[in-house]
């Protein structure tokens, strides 16, 4: 028979089983073999053939015996339950962990376990809970997760959606926090309530040169990217490729001091205007019979004296490109497609140093607002019985300003104008004026970009003396708010890609390495 080992006390259960053991060994016949021998028991446990009851395990006990099907602990010396904890014994039906100081459950951690009915967790530490860990739990009929401090965050909204399908029964439980949950069941909780999506954007490929401009294109179904290198002596085009997923060299036009090089797809022929500094500006077509780049047309160097930004578009069917001038003596000028290029068309807003220009249409009214670094931008309204643009007015108040860009949010317009000295301002369209709205610090900024991916509209401030920031917009608030630091060096412009699998933003830099960002969904419920 068993003996007792001396100095080892026993539990009241052990005591029992020892004395019912020693009772079985007092009646067996003579000759029988060997005694019967107790189930295997941790020290901290009492067992039983099929039920184990432990106090101030400091793990889960593994010395069980298999065919255990009831499994309590209480008071455990441990605080995480990690994954296949219970996998030893998998014909468990009825496991009990409250009060215990539990904190973590690892993932998987009640895998193996397809014939537990019954799971008591309650009166631990736990403030959330691993996605779907309920899930291998097949013919699970009582859950228990009451004295709990869970936080109703996006990371338990499985468990909202998990306790409106499962037939378990699980008693009510409540929101520790936030406060606009705290003291509400979980269960009453709306999936809607939940926002869980956030955003990233994540650098994706850097191409190792500096540029001033980047225009994206579509041509023959594929896409471009044309570049201004006034460093390399060049308008750079490069390549989408849809495999690698990566832009990649395609060809390339001298321009020994390019500013700008604005891509023009007009009756499927592709043009590329290219404006310098010095030397004069230009115009290029892609002729097809040599798969090259060919000059066909010199601009009128009195007027385009020193180019500053290229906006192009449609009015009725005609295209149209028109440059800003930033010198004295030149005149921001308009000009015309026909069938054998651009010709000038109309001269606008002469001698007082444009800095960029951009083309809005509202209700069918075409418009440009040019801004300058001598006086507030204006607005010149498209006439159609004189096909030109007439002064229409001023943006108020705003003086100095380096960049202008639209955007349209549902049914409002609103203007970004960025300012290298000074605050730069959101202002909006009040029906016959712009109303300022909001002011953002921006010393040193030379590009200020709004622009919209999947109902989101974000709005980029580049900076030469410090990060780029991107900001997103609030509804409620009617204003941009911080969302994202971006380390672009003296980023002088940003432009959105919309693909078919991704979203991506070029991020040109006029003393660094070129940007290209990729727009990354997170769930964070996942």
């Amino acid at each position: 028979m068993a003996e007792l080992q001396p100095g080892k006390v026993m539990r009241r259960g052990q005591v029992l089983a020892f004395l019912l053991i020693s009772l079985a060994y007092l009646w067996l016949p003579a000759g029988s073999k060997r005694a019967p021998k107790l189930p295997p028991c941790p020290q901290s446990c009492s067992c039983t053939r099929d039920t184990a009851f432990c106090i101030d395990s400091k793990a889960v006990p593994r010395n069980l015996p298999p065919e255990v099907i009831s499994l309590t602990m209480v008071n455990a010396a441990f605080t995480e339950i990690k994954a296949a904890a219970f996998a030893h014994i998998p014909l468990l039906q009825f496991l009990l962990l409250n009060s215990n100081k539990f904190t973590l459950i690892g993932d998987d951690a009640f895998t193996s376990l397809s014939h537990l009915q019954y799971l008591s967790l309650s009166n631990n530490n736990l403030q959330t809970l691993p996605r779907d860990i309920f899930t291998p739990l097949d013919i699970l009929s009582d859950l228990d997760l009451r004295g709990n401090a869970l936080i109703c965050d996006c990371k338990i909204k499985w468990l909202v959606e998990w306790m409106e399908r499962t037939n378990a029964t699980v008693p009510a439980i409540f929101c520790s926090s936030p406060i606009r949950y705290q003291g509400q069941k979980i269960r009453d909780l709306a999936l809607k309530d939940f926002n869980c999506i956030t955003t990233d954007f994540v650098v994706h490929q850097v191409l190792p040169f500096q540029s001033v401009s980047a225009e994206p294109f579509v041509y023959s179904s594929d896409l471009y990217v044309a570049l201004a290198q006034p460093s390399a002596s060049s308008c750079t085009i490069l390549k989408w490729d849809y495999v690698e997923r990566k832009l990649w060299d395609f060809d390339r036009i001298p321009a020994h001091s390019a500013v700008y090089c604005k891509p023009i797809v007009a009756q499927s022929q592709l043009y590329v205007v290219v404006a310098q500094l010095f030397g004069g500006s230009y115009i290029y077509r892609w002729d097809t019979n040599v798969d090259k780049f060919i000059k066909i047309q010199d601009m009128d160097s009195r007027k385009i004296r020193k180019p500053n930004d290229i906006e192009a578009f449609q009015i009725d069917g005609d295209w149209y490109f028109v440059i800003a001038d930033s010198s004295k003596a030149g005149s921001t000028s308009l000009y015309r497609c026909n069938q054998n290029g651009f010709y000038s068309h109309q001269a606008l807003h002469p001698w007082h140093r444009d800095t960029d220009v951009e083309y809005v249409e509202n209700e069918g009214k075409p418009r440009l607002i040019i801004s300058s670094s001598s006086q507030a931008p204006v607005i010149y309204q498209w006439s159609r019985a004189q096909k030109q643009f007439v002064q229409q007015g001023e943006v108020a108040e705003v003086m100095d300003v380096q960049m202008v860009k639209h955007f349209k949010f549902k049914k409002d317009n609103y203007l970004c104008l960025s300012r290298y000295i000074g605050d730069s301002k959101v202002v909006k369209w009040e029906g016959q004026r712009f109303t300022e709205l909001q002011t953002l610090p921006s010393r040193g900024s030379m590009v200020m970009q709004p622009f919209l991916v999947s109902q989101r509209q974000y709005m980029a401030l580049g900076s030469d003396f410090s990060f780029t920031h991107i900001y997103l917009w609030d509804e409620e608030k009617q204003k941009f708010v911080k969302f994202q630091e971006l380390s672009v060096q003296a980023p002088r412009a940003f432009h959105y890609v919309s693909l078919e699998d991704m979203d991506i933003l070029l991020a040109p830099s006029f003393k660094s390495s070129t940007l290209v960002y990729r727009h990354v969904v997170v769930d964070l419920s996942l």
